[in-house]
């Protein structure tokens, strides 16, 4: 199976805020899913576990799950996210095909 890495923005100035990012990155996931991918989301994966490491932790980790990854799917949004930029960057590094969700 092809693994897809879903990305786009969790920070959100409110919990609340958090939660729709999440709630909209699953959404996309889902849709990976039903397309027969092998998903990862990091939105799920770390669900308000903020403060829990540094946030470089969480960044560095999820470029170690992207790195195995078949396509990035990046959700609207992405263009006010800096690790949503850092993961576009890496994957155009690694040659990892990008796609980007309307």
């Amino acid at each position: 199976m092809q693994i897809a890495y879903i990305a786009g923005p969790y920070r959100a100035k409110t919990k609340l805020g958090i939660i729709r990012n999440i709630l909209k990155a699953r959404k996309v996931a889902k849709k990976y899913w039903a397309l027969g991918y092998t998903v990862f989301c990091p939105h799920l994966n770390s669900a308000l576990m903020d403060r829990c490491a540094p946030d470089e932790v969480f960044l560095e980790g999820d470029l170690e799950f992207l790195q195995h990854a078949d396509i990035l799917v990046v959700i609207p949004g992405w263009e006010r996210s800096t690790g949503t930029i850092a993961e576009i960057e890496f994957a155009k590094a690694k040659g990892i095909p990008i796609t980007y969700e309307g």
